[in-house]
C-alpha cells in the first residue's frame, strides 16, 4: 500500500513552488492544460510520487543510527568538517564563478562547474596550506621553547612561594619550596601519566586526520555530479540530510560568531583595558586562543574560559581577578542575550533546554557530547516541528 508523502519528508531546499502546466484557451475562453484534448476546470494539480511509509521509517532508522555511530566511534570532527566544508564550498562558489556573476547551477547529470571546482580546491588545499605555513614558522619556536619553559616554571615558583607567605602554615607545608621541586614534581607526573599522554596524543592526530577527510567529502559531496532519478530511499535520506545540515548551518555558524564576538571583547580587555590599570595577564595570546576555542562549546566553554582566566588574574593580584570576573561575567551576560537572540528564535531552544541537553549528552557521550548536543537536539526539534509533533 503505498501512501502519500508527508510534508515533513520534503526538505525545504527541495521543495519548490508548484507551476502549472502551460496552458491554451478553449472554446469558452477557458484555459486547458497544453497537448491534451480536453481537461476538466477541477483537474488538481499532480502530487509528488507516492512513497511507501517503511521507506520513510527506514530513513529515521538509519540517520538515527548514523549519529550514534559518528559518537560511539569519535567520528564528530570528520561529520563536524564535512559539514562546514560542504558550506564553504557552496558559500565560495558564485563568488569564485568564472566569468564573475556566471550561475554556478548546473544541469541534472552535467559536471560541476568552474567555480565548484576551484571553491573546492581552495576548501580542501587550505588546511594544508596553513599547515605548511605554520612549520616554515615554527623553527623559532622550537628553538626558543627551553626558554620559555625556564620562563613558565620560575612564574610558578614565584607564585607557589607568594601563596606560601599567604596560606596558613599546615596548608602552606604541602606545596613546593621552589622551582626544583616544582620541576621535579612535573616531570614525576609526566612520568605517571606517560601512556595516558601518549594516547591523548594519538587521540588528537586521530581527529585532526578525521577531521581533514571529513572537509574532503564535504567538499567533494558539495560538487557531486546530479543524476536525473533517484530512489525513494534516497529522497528520503536526503531530507533528512537537509533537515541535518540546516541545524548545522543555525546552531554551529551562530556559535562561530558567538565564540569570534566573545574573543574579540576579551582581546580588548587583556590588551586594552588591563594596561590602562597597570595591569598585565601572563601568556595573554594563549588566553586569547582559550577564549574563541572555548566559545564554540555554547555555555559551558565560556563558563571554562572565565574560571581560567579568573585564576591567572588571581596569580596577579586580588584587583586582577576581579577585574577580569566582573568583566567576563558582563561578557557572560551578553552571550545569554547574543546567544537567545542568534540561536533561540531560529530553533526554538530555551537556555534551560540545552543544558538539560549538554547534561545528558555529557553523561553518556563525554566531552564529544558537549558539542554535539546543540547540534543533534536542534536537528531532532527540526524533525519534530516539521513532523507538527510539538
Amino acid at each position: 500500500m503505498m501512501e502519500p508523502l508527508a510534508p515533513h519528508d520534503v526538505p525545504p531546499s527541495a521543495a519548490g513552488p508548484v507551476r502549472a502546466a502551460p496552458t491554451e484557451p478553449g472554446p469558452a475562453g477557458a484555459g486547458v492544460p497544453a497537448g491534451t484534448a480536453a481537461a476538466a476546470p477541477s483537474q488538481a494539480l499532480a502530487t509528488p510520487p507516492a512513497r511507501p511509509r517503511g521507506v520513510v521509517t527506514a530513513s529515521y532508522v538509519l540517520m538515527a543510527a548514523a549519529l550514534l555511530l559518528v559518537m560511539w566511534q569519535g567520528l564528530l570532527p570528520g561529520l563536524l568538517c564535512a559539514c562546514l566544508g560542504f558550506l564553504l564550498t557552496r558559500w565560495l562558489a558564485p563568488r569564485l564563478a568564472w566569468p564573475p556573476g556566471r550561475s554556478v547551477h548546473r544541469p541534472s547529470g552535467s559536471g560541476a562547474t568552474a567555480g565548484q571546482v576551484i571553491a573546492a580546491a581552495v576548501v580542501m588545499l587550505a588546511p594544508l596550506s596553513l599547515i605548511v605555513l605554520a612549520a616554515s614558522h615554527s623553527r623559532s619556536y622550537i628553538v626558543e621553547a627551553p626558554q620559555q619553559y625556564r620562563e613558565l616554571l620560575d612564574f610558578l615558583a614565584r607564585t607557589v612561594l607568594e601563596l606560601r607567605l599567604k596560606l596558613p602554615p599546615d596548608i602552606a607545608s604541602h606545596l613546593p619550596e621552589g622551582a626544583v621541586e616544582i620541576q621535579r614534581t612535573i616531570a614525576g607526573y609526566l612520568g605517571a601519566k606517560a601512556g595516558a599522554l601518549a594516547m591523548a596524543g594519538r587521540a588528537w592526530l586521530s581527529g585532526l586526520l578525521h577531521a581533514y577527510v571529513g572537509l574532503l567529502i564535504g567538499a567533494l559531496a558539495a560538487v557531486r555530479t546530479l543524476d536525473g532519478a533517484r530512489g525513494p530511499l534516497a529522497e528520503a535520506l536526503s531530507a533528512r540530510i537537509t533537515w541535518f545540515g540546516e541545524a548545522f548551518r543555525q546552531i554551529v555558524a551562530a556559535q562561530f560568531w558567538i565564540a569570534a564576538f566573545n574573543t574579540l571583547l576579551t582581546a580588548i580587555f587583556l590588551l586594552g583595558v588591563l594596561p590602562l590599570w597597570d595591569l598585565q595577564l601572563p601568556y595573554t595570546p594563549a588566553l586569547i586562543t582559550l577564549t574563541f576555542l572555548a566559545g564554540l562549546v555554547p555555555i559551558v566553554g565560556n563558563l571554562l574560559c572565565n574560571a581560567v582566566i579568573t585564576i591567572v588574574g588571581l596569580s596577579v593580584s586580588p584587583a586582577a581577578a576581579i577585574a577580569c570576573l566582573a568583566f567576563l561575567i558582563l561578557i557572560h551576560k551578553a552571550e545569554y542575550v547574543i546567544n537567545a537572540k542568534v540561536v533561540g528564535q531560529r530553533t526554538h531552544m530555551g537556555v534551560w533546554e540545552l543544558l538539560a541537553v549538554m547534561f545528558v549528552a555529557e553523561a553518556v557521550f563525554g566531552p564529544a557530547g558537549l558539542v554535539a548536543a546543540p547540534l543533534f537536539y536542534a536537528y531532532l526539534k527540526k524533525e519534530l516541528q516539521a513532523a507538527q509533533l510539538v
